[in-house]
């Protein structure tokens, strides 16, 4: 009877989440004390929306645990990935800062918790606390960065280029804030991140397992080259 392998799950609470926040950490007391009690969880489902193109967008979100993924989807039913977000990382700000309806689709690949923070409150960060502000920033450039490269990926490169790549972005620090290298992440996920199928996200992963790139193991994938999967994935 074959075994099949059941996934660590890695979780924070909101309190441990916002102590490992820098936007957080950078607050005075009061503005701690502010924010605080307007962040609450949210379960959402392995298939489950957070948010859906077109919508109107009333939170700022954290990840408490699972993996949420970015995508856009065409008329005729076709799917880009865009990326995902892991435990420790905070997405959404662009469609805040905008005040404009949502442009892509937040999914849940697995089971997930994540915290919400209204927009009133992120608002409220923005008009009064310049250090969110220069988090923002900062955040907001990189994924910009990011989702420029991943526009040119699924245009420009192969197969086991696209697999290196949806590794290398979770483990990215907009991705993996925590930089752990071990990523709680079924094949069948990457697959997902990758938009490819899992038979061809699987071929790949074989040839990089014997590259030394990647390890898989019971809970999930590591990554040992990361500069080897960095030069792959461009």
């Amino acid at each position: 009877m074959t075994r099949q392998m059941k996934l660590v799950t890695a979780t924070l609470s909101i309190d441990e989440l916002l102590a490992q926040s820098p936007w957080f950490v950078a607050l005075d007391d009061a503005a701690k004390t502010r924010v605080r009690p307007d962040i609450v969880e949210r379960a959402v489902d392995a298939g489950q929306s957070l948010g859906r193109h077109g919508e109107r967008q009333q939170m700022w979100f954290g990840v408490l645990e699972g993996i949420i993924k970015w995508s856009i989807t065409a008329r005729d039913g076709q799917t880009v990935t865009l990326g995902g977000q892991s435990m420790g990382s905070w997405f959404g700000e662009g469609t805040l800062v905008r005040n404009a309806p949502r442009e892509s689709d937040l999914i849940a690949l697995r089971d997930s918790r994540v915290a919400q923070m209204p927009r009133a409150t992120f608002v409220w960060l923005r008009e009064n606390r310049p250090s969110f502000n220069e988090f923002l920033l900062q955040q907001i450039n990189e994924r910009l960065h990011w989702f420029m490269g991943a526009v040119a990926a699924h245009g420009l490169l192969d197969t086991d280029s696209l697999v290196a790549r949806a590794l290398v972005g979770m483990v990215q620090p907009l991705s993996n804030p925590s930089g752990t290298v071990h990523l709680p992440l079924s094949q069948e996920e990457l697959a997902n991140l990758a938009a490819l199928s899992r038979q061809t996200c699987n071929k790949a992963m074989t040839r990089f397992k014997r590259a030394g790139l990647v390890r898989t193991e019971y809970g999930g994938i590591v990554v040992l080259d990361l500069p080897g999967l960095n030069a792959l994935s461009r």
